[in-house]
């Protein structure tokens, strides 16, 4: 089931007198600065109603949009709102933006109304979040917990999000530092195989001798699901097999898996398109409610129990190229339904992100933006809600790419990462040379983030970016920025 729009506010309920006030104020925590503070109050009650208020003071990064969810424990519902664009699904309460308020910079805070009813009792909300991150409760420490790779050849971390950082059990900071194994999304569904050259033990290992900590693995929804114009020796329980047995091989090398979802179906013949066909054969500009969820559901069903695991919702969204402007294209990504300029329904981020969590799978999360996860300039005013706490966003990043500066990352990206973890799950270069991953590399790891080099197979670097001329881990010049860098941070 698609993730439903923001739905229609209820009618005003008629003029009634107030029978008195009662004020419930939320209190901050003593401690270091939350991240966010807001201030609940009953400020008329009667009846079978009462006005309320909320007043939301932002102490982390300007935000140039918000959103403030919390749940009625009551049954209590909303019935209209001012100040913000109110909402209510279930018991959860958002308020949102208006077009005029989005704006809150360090230290701003904003206040909103609404009117609701009630019945039996009316207790305030025990916990708000503000575009998903906690409120009224203390900050991260200052001073970050030191980071260290997963050792080579030992056990992957169970990772979870703390803050702006990826961290393991003991609260350790854990950077993702590797490559990408390309193959498990077109082979399949190309009717050649499953992956592009061996995924044997010892093909494993030389990219774990790189001191890589970290494997991104693309893979194909048609190809998952076993879909009838997958052969089926290349899908359903054959590809997920294979799937499992690659995850496993590289977790027994010491490195994190992370499972990607590639390609995927729903026919698309506009701006950029990679292919007309509606079939999984290409990169599409969203997900697509067809599958897509599902496809999430039975891959965070068979991961669910491996926190070590990291699920990247989608390789590389453009509905920026599909759409006429940009509040469309952010809302798409967030949302799905029915987008401008694409014909079939979308899955936006919000959907997939409660397909995972509704198997109980707490699995670290990534996220790309827009423009091929190059455009990170709105992600934390669009991003999901992740009742689990565990999202992260994701950023891809080439020479030729439009944010390839150290001054659109100063712009765009240092922003995002002050807030949630942020790991480039694609960098690399066509020019069979190192000089600009070299310099994304440094970058990244001035700021403690993650990255990983597209790609570990053996293709011609002249006609993309190949890390490798063998799989024994011979490098290309290229690929040998890369492994000399890996190398290098542990040595």
């Amino acid at each position: 089931m698609r993730h439903p729009p923001r739905s229609v506010l209820l009618a005003a309920a008629g003029a009634v007198a107030l029978v008195g006030s009662v004020v419930v104020p939320v209190v901050a925590a003593q401690g270091a600065t939350p991240a966010c503070t807001v201030e609940y109050a009953v400020t008329g009650q009667w009846d079978s109603g009462f006005q309320g208020s909320v007043k939301v003071t932002n102490n982390q990064a300007a935000l140039s949009g918000w959103k403030l969810t919390f749940d009625f424990t009551g049954g209590q519902q909303v019935s209209q709102g001012w100040n913000a664009e109110w909402s209510q699904s279930g018991a959860t309460v958002t308020a949102a933006n208006e077009g005029w308020n989005g704006a809150l910079g360090t230290g701003a805070s904003v206040s909103a109304g609404f009117l609701a009813s009630w019945s039996g009792g009316n207790p305030a909300p025990a916990a708000f979040k503000l575009n998903g991150t906690t409120c009224n409760v203390d900050a991260e420490p200052t001073t970050p917990p030191p980071t260290t790779p997963p050792p080579p050849g030992g056990t992957p971390p169970a990772l979870r999000v703390s803050g702006n950082k990826l961290v393991d059990a003991d609260g350790t900071t854990r950077r993702l530092l590797g490559v990408n194994r390309s193959g498990g999304e077109f082979m399949c569904v190309q009717g050649y195989g499953i992956w592009d050259g061996p995924v044997d033990d010892a093909a494993i290992k030389a990219i774990a001798d790189w001191k890589a900590n970290t494997v991104r693995i693309p893979l194909n929804e048609e190809c998952w699901l076993g879909l009838s114009n997958v052969k089926p020796e290349y899908g359903g329980a054959n590809y997920i097999a294979a799937v499992k047995e690659l995850v496993a091989r590289v977790e027994a090398h010491g490195m994190t898996p992370v499972l990607e979802l590639h390609w995927s179906y729903g026919q698309y013949t506009g701006n950029s398109a990679g292919c007309s066909d509606v079939h999984a054969t290409c990169q599409k500009p969203m997900p697509d409610m067809r599958y897509s969820p599902a496809f999430w559901s039975s891959v965070a069903s068979t991961f669910k129990d491996d926190r070590a695991a990291v699920f990247d919702l989608f390789n590389e969204p453009y509905p920026d190229r599909a759409a006429s402007s940009t509040t469309d294209a952010w809302t798409c990504w967030r949302d799905g339904g029915t987008c401008p300029g694409i014909s079939y329904e979308v899955a936006g981020m919000q959907d997939l992100v409660d397909s995972v969590r509704a198997t109980g799978a707490r699995n670290v999360i990534l996220a790309g933006g827009l423009a091929y996860s190059n455009d990170l300039s709105q992600w934390t005013a669009y991003k999901p809600t992740d009742p689990a706490g565990n999202l992260a966003a994701a950023y891809h990043v080439y020479n030729f790419n439009s944010c390839a500066s150290e001054s659109c990352w100063n712009s765009t990206l240092a922003p995002v990462a002050a807030q949630v973890p942020l790991v480039a799950g694609e960098i690399g270069e066509n020019t069979c040379s190192h000089g600009f991953t070299d310099r994304v590399m440094g970058w990244f790891d001035d700021h403690d983030l993650s990255y990983l080099g597209w790609t570990w197979n053996t293709w011609d670097c002249s006609s993309g970016p190949s890390l490798i001329s063998a799989y024994d881990g011979t490098p290309t010049a290229y690929g040998a920025g890369l492994r000399d860098h890996l190398r290098a941070l542990n040595p």
